[in-house]
C-alpha cells in the first residue's frame, strides 16, 4: 500500500513544475512597483476586473443566502401558525373537559 505523503509530494512537484505555474494568479497585485505606464495601467485594470468578479460573486452568494433565509422564515412562520392552532385546539379541549368535570364534582 502506498503511503499518502509520498503521493502528495509527487503531485505537488508535478503541479509546481507544470507550465501553468508560471501564469498569473488572479488577485490583487501591487501596481506601484511597475515602472512602465502601460504595465501599471494593465495591472490596475487586472485588479479592477478581479475586484468586480469578486464583488459580483459575493453579491450572488448574498442574494442566494437571503432568498434561502426568506424561505426558511416563511416555513418557520407557517410552522408557528400550525403550532398555535394546535395549542388553541388543545386549550379548547381542555376547557371542555374541565367544564364536564365541574358539574359532576359538585354533587
Amino acid at each position: 500500500m502506498a503511503r499518502p505523503l509520498p503521493c502528495a509530494v509527487m503531485i505537488l512537484l508535478a503541479l509546481v513544475s507544470s507550465p501553468a505555474a508560471t501564469q498569473d494568479i488572479p488577485g490583487l497585485e501591487r501596481c506601484t512597483a511597475e515602472k512602465q505606464m502601460e504595465r501599471r495601467t494593465g495591472c490596475l485594470q487586472s485588479n479592477d476586473e478581479y475586484l468586480q468578479r469578486t464583488l459580483s460573486k459575493a453579491t450572488r452568494d448574498m442574494e442566494a443566502r437571503l432568498i434561502a433565509s426568506g424561505r426558511e422564515l416563511a416555513a418557520a412562520r407557517s410552522e408557528i401558525a400550525a403550532l398555535k392552532a394546535a395549542v388553541e385546539k388543545l386549550n379548547a379541549e381542555l376547557s371542555r373537559m374541565k367544564a364536564k368535570l365541574e358539574p359532576t364534582g359538585k354533587k
